[in-house]
């Protein structure tokens, strides 16, 4: 947003008087400016609620020695270029606030920048990811200490003045903690989870953060170091803090910061760096800003037996500056320590540091996915001791009731032998705050801080009861990130759990009519993603409300299973599936057999669209495939022939197929594979014809179909066509040791 305020700013379009005249007349300045203002102070109270001090002070010696030699360092070099400044371009400036604000300039690292790039790249819950914020944090706070002083120095003419503006100042903060904190915090307690908060609380909470302002003001530091104390002491356990975040941070970033951006990019004047003296200043500046963070940071963490990698890689995080800089430079400009030609030159500086975090972070260390084959990947098997790996993903509470109630049916009859990761899938928004990705993160199981885990994500609390009650082992994961890209962390995460099946939800929801409602398109791309990368079989489960909406214990599971059986591989792992089920006391399975008449294919010499791919994809050995699985479950079914049972249809037109299946459609659960070797059963062309179900599945899938009959449609993991594997197998010596998932392994 910065790069276009300066595109509207004399730099650029506003080289045309005729252009500022119209858009942005004289008049209009003072409106502008004001509301700028207004927002960035939220902005600031915003920022202080992603910093946490108990965390802070509980940050480790690597952190705090990482986070101190990035301010120091570049802080010194700040100092020796304020010199050269002040002998050029800032003749006759004050020399005490401009050594200050020039080391803050470059010392400073923009915390909620950070955050955002450290989410995008997923490194947010990674070690260096922790690290990262952990020193950022720290740094955040040294740096408006420091620009505190800066201001306070810039404000007064004597030094006695100074020292009373900071200790008015420090009366202040003590006041804050010891006053405001407390009737935040009585707020905050009479906010419980789960119930609204009130209204008056949030109006009382922005009207502090108001008056702090005036008060800094008044004082003589600045009204964002009010807003910014405010943030910091706001409790920051419990809703409270959530619903404020929910409250104004889409005002404050969709209409406040662009205002800003444009107030600031009015400001900037590019033309001003004109000459070699100025540009030998601007590469002065961006050199002594990338080396000092880089190579302090580096020298520390390498020092601290980081690895020289991710050495380097925190360095160039710990170098990015973003809005927070340019506030930096907006106060500077203001209290006129820096000139116009200063300004611009540093504002390029915070534009260029920032623009190459990512790329270069992308190309020394975006981390490869690398893990060791494993050899259970489908749930057909001929070892059938070894312990069955569910990844099941799920987007709100409404998929939980139903998700556990199909893994109940899943676990078979010995205990200890079903491991359930369960995924929460969630979506990084361009509106997600630093403190939101914060706490979503704690609630991944995995460090930010430290390994102390305070808060709980409520949505996995139902997954924890149901391990409890069961003999089923429930991992509790999250995963944060783009729509676009959260199938490469669903997929990463099951190579990386040994996974023999990943379930996805459908993305369409039942609604109360009984009609199939999308939830977006995106939704649809991810499973679609997920099937072609994963690296194990996949299942996506349509949803009808599978045992009702709430979670059935296993001694009430009665449900009628049917898998209906056209040959090929997805169908056997259906099967395979099925006959997991069948293990289960509660579950009766039908098995119906298609066979077309001699001579002829399921596929009835359809030319649709899939048809032919699918025949292809049949190989000379499915058939034997498809004979031994049958004879397998043939011996398993005469056994128990009271819950088991085999239908053989023979049918002629792919309508006597739908047919055979509408007269089962009072059942529970419909287990069928995604590429059966059939003609599809509706129009390819329908607005509810969805490929990654497959022919069957998505006339099962249909509204017309059922409203009570759930559908689970399988993807066997298939080697040859997974062409992309988003993770990289690294073959090893004992490689063939821990091939697949033995009993004596647990998830860590």
């Amino acid at each position: 947003m910065q790069q276009g305020g300066v595109l509207l700013g004399p730099s650029a379009l506003g080289r045309s008087e005729r252009f500022l005249n119209t858009v942005f007349p004289k008049k209009s300045m003072t409106v502008l400016e004001t509301l700028a203002n207004i927002g960035l102070l939220f902005f600031l109270f915003l920022v202080g609620l992603e910093l946490d001090i108990k965390s802070i002070l509980r940050t480790g010696k690597k952190s705090l020695g990482i986070a101190l030699a990035g301010i120091t360092l570049p802080f010194a070099l700040g100092i020796g270029t304020s010199f050269v400044l002040r002998s050029t371009v800032l003749k006759g400036a004050n020399q005490a606030p401009l050594l200050v604000f020039m080391g803050v300039s470059l010392s400073i690292t923009a915390f909620p920048v950070l955050a955002r790039i450290l989410a995008e790249l997923k490194l947010l819950t990674t070690d260096l990811g922790r690290i990262a914020m952990s020193a950022a944090a720290v740094n955040d706070v040294a740096a408006w200490v420091l620009l505190a002083l800066a201001i306070a120095l810039s404000s007064s003419s004597s030094s006695l003045i100074a020292v009373w503006v900071l200790l008015s100042g420090a009366a202040f903060v003590l006041f804050a903690v010891f006053v405001i904190r407390p009737v935040l915090s009585l707020m905050a307690r009479r906010s419980p989870e789960g119930e609204p908060v009130k209204e008056l609380y949030v109006c009382i909470t922005l009207s502090m953060v108001l008056a702090a302002s005036f008060v800094t003001d008044t004082i003589g530091i600045h009204a964002l170091f009010g807003a910014f104390v405010v943030g910091i002491i706001m409790p920051k356990e419990g809703p409270f803090a959530g619903v404020l975040i929910e409250k104004i941070e889409d005002m404050v970033s969709g209409l406040f910061l662009p205002l800003y951006f444009a107030a600031s990019g009015l400001k900037t004047n590019v033309a001003t760096i004109r000459g070699a003296t100025s540009w030998g200043l601007l590469l002065l500046v961006i050199l002594n800003a990338c080396f000092g963070k880089i190579v302090g940071t580096v020298v520390v963490a390498w020092s601290c037996k980081v690895p020289l990698r991710e050495s380097l890689a925190l360095g160039f995080i710990m170098n990015t500056k973003g809005l927070v800089e340019l506030i930096v430079l907006n106060i500077g400009k203001d209290r006129k320590v820096l000139n116009d030609q200063a300004f611009a030159i540093l504002v390029l500086m915070a534009l260029f540091t920032t623009f190459i975090t990512t790329p270069i972070l992308m190309a020394i260390y975006k981390p490869a996915r690398k893990g060791v084959p494993y050899k259970h990947r489908t749930i057909q098997r001929k070892d059938t001791e070894t312990e069955f790996r569910i990844l099941a993903c799920f987007h709100s509470t409404r998929n939980i009731p139903s998700l556990i109630n199909l893994v109940e049916s899943s676990r078979g009859r010995k205990r200890g032998k079903l491991c359930l990761y369960a995924m929460h899938l969630m979506e990084l928004s361009e509106r997600s705050s630093a403190i939101a990705m914060v706490q979503k993160a704690r609630n991944n199981g995995l460090p930010f801080w430290d390994k102390k885990r305070d808060d709980r994500d409520y949505i996995v609390i139902a997954f924890e009861a149901y391990q409890q009650l069961s003999s089923v082992t429930v991992r509790p994961m999250t995963a944060i990130s783009a729509l676009s890209s959260i199938h490469e962390d669903i997929c990463a995460s099951a190579h990386r759990k040994r996974a023999a099946l990943i379930l996805l939800p459908f993305h369409k929801h039942q609604r109360l009519d009984g009609a199939m409602e999308s939830l977006g398109h995106t939704f649809h791309l991810v499973n679609r993603r997920a099937l072609q990368h994963a690296p194990c079989s996949v299942g996506i489960f349509v949803d009808r409300g599978l045992g009702g909406t709430t979670q059935v214990v296993a001694s009430e599971v009665s449900y009628s299973v049917v898998v209906p059986f056209f040959g090929g591989l997805d169908d056997c792992e259906a099967l395979a599936y099925g006959m997991r089920m069948a293990e289960h006391p509660g579950i009766k399975l039908t098995v119906v057999k298609f066979v077309a008449p001699k001579g002829t294919s399921l596929t009835f010499g359809s030319d649709a669209p899939g048809v032919i791919s699918i025949d292809l994809l049949r190989g000379d050995n499915d058939q034997v495939g498809d004979d031994a699985i049958i004879s397998d479950f043939k011996s398993i079914a005469s056994k128990n022939q009271e819950s088991i049972t085999l239908e053989e249809r023979l049918v002629e037109s792919s309508q006597e197929i739908a047919g055979v299946l509408k007269s089962m459609n009072k059942c529970n659960l419909f287990l069928v594979g995604r590429m059966a070797p059939t003609a599809p059963l509706m129009d390819t062309k329908s607005a509810e014809y969805c490929s990654e179900l497959g022919p069957v599945g998505c006339f099962l899938a249909s509204s017309e179909f059922s409203t009570t009959a759930s559908v689970v449609v399988l993807q066997q993991y298939n080697p040859t066509l997974n062409l992309h594997p988003l993770v990289e197998e690294e073959e090893s010596d004992d490689a063939n040791e821990v091939p697949d998932t033995p009993m004596g392994e647990r998830a860590q």
